[in-house]
């Protein structure tokens, strides 16, 4: 038997997307845009120079972003060794679960609930619904907001008035807010569950709890424990036949609350730098037949929406590094694959997600490229190298 890695960098695109133009993202290429800046000279914070990301570069990144795109990738112009190609996704969304589900074999078949950039946003009735969840008398925010910028400027009214802060994008989700030691972690996660199955009947994809800490006079900082309530997935994934199999399932980041754990035996939460030793440790740990299945966010969640080039470009540069140490503890047999959810282009105007391909990067697959391909694709190129039977999206590129 034989074990899949599947490893989703979060908003870590390549532009392309036929449809991009729908979503205003003509133009918008999150790797490209990045290698450029580098290249330029304007990406130089905390590191310099051209974008150096020899390990992805041999698996086939600047391959991939010019076969997506036909963009320019300074510096990245290896002949990939690996098995490489570029995803289109046919879900209506440029969201985290649509792309998810989509990658796991099961694209989206509804439109999701996106609340409007009004003030307020929300209905009279989930306000009051968030507010009797929380025990408080209201809730604050109640409009589209960056999740640092809101807690700069809430923060404070919130530990005075207890009420908590709730906002949303132009994703389809209902974002809350609150101090994780002066409201309490458990009371905003309770306030989350109860809340969830009211917005999902509405087709919103997810609450998420954005606990925080901090003061006024110091700052506040988000915590690394986010939770994301998501809708389960409308069909059985590739985590599901996996699982119905007697394989080991493992999720790595957020990949538990985006699946609602279904299909998945245990799950690891954290920063990218502790997922980093998680995925580490299942390379050496997981056994034969297995699925490991890892999101990193802070791609997307510290770097992309913060729109911020030169962080985005360190971030890559250290998961290229890490990758090295990582395929080190591959098995002879076993199939990485590297892909992302959607786009988050740094360079972009506004701070949401971009509509992009993504690249599609194979170790354990032998070489070649596979061209332009569906996200569903991937899944069932994993499905097919484990031995599972097929599921009804998706052909393998193996």
């Amino acid at each position: 038997m034989t074990r899949a890695f599947l490893i989703v960098l979060d908003s870590v695109g390549c532009g392309g997307a036929p449809d991009a133009a729908e979503f205003g993202d003509a133009g918008a290429n999150t790797l490209a845009h990045i290698a450029q800046a580098c290249a330029g000279g304007r990406a130089e914070d905390g590191r310099s120079g051209p974008l150096r990301l020899p390990n992805l570069d041999m698996l086939g990144l600047g391959a991939a972003v010019r076969l997506a795109s036909g963009a320019d990738m300074p510096g990245l112009d290896a002949v990939p060794v690996g098995r490489w190609g570029a995803a289109t996704e046919i879900s209506r969304g440029k969201d985290t679960p649509s792309g998810h589900w989509e990658l796991a074999g099961v694209p989206v078949p509804w439109e999701w609930h996106y609340f409007p950039d009004t003030q307020p946003a929300f209905p009279p009735a989930i306000a009051a619904a968030a507010a009797e969840a929380a025990g408080t008398e209201g809730i604050l925010g109640n409009c589209h907001a960056s999740g640092t910028e809101i807690i700069d400027r809430l923060g404070a009214e919130h530990l005075r008035s207890g009420w908590p802060i709730c906002y949303t994008s132009v994703d389809s989700v209902f974002q809350i807010a609150a101090h994780e030691e002066a409201f309490g972690l458990d009371r905003l996660l309770e306030m989350c569950r109860r809340l969830a199955p009211r917005l999902h009947e509405m087709r919103v994809g997810r609450v998420i709890a954005r606990p925080f800490l901090g003061d006024p006079q110091t700052g506040f900082a988000r915590t690394a424990n986010r939770r994301d309530f998501a809708i389960a997935p409308p069909a059985p994934t590739l985590l599901d036949r996996a699982h119905q199999a007697g394989r080991e399932v493992r999720a790595i980041g957020k990949i538990g609350d985006i699946f609602s754990m279904r299909g998945i035996d245990s799950a690891t939460k954290g920063s990218d730098a502790k997922l980093a030793r998680d995925l580490l440790a299942a390379a050496e740990t997981a056994p034969d037949g297995s699925l490991t299945f890892a999101n990193l966010v802070e791609f997307d969640s510290v770097y992309g929406h913060r729109r911020d080039v030169s962080g985005y470009a360190r971030h890559l540069e250290w998961f290229d590094a890490w990758l090295r140490e990582f395929r080190a503890w591959l098995r002879d047999g076993d199939l990485l694959v590297i892909t992302a959810d959607h786009g988050n282009d740094p360079t972009w105007r506004g701070t949401d997600h971009t509509r992009e391909r993504v690249p599609v990067l194979m170790h354990g697959a032998g070489r070649g490229e596979v061209g332009l391909c569906a996200f569903a694709d991937i899944g069932a190129s994993v499905g097919a190298h484990l031995g599972l039977p097929p599921g009804p999206e998706g052909r393998s590129l193996l």
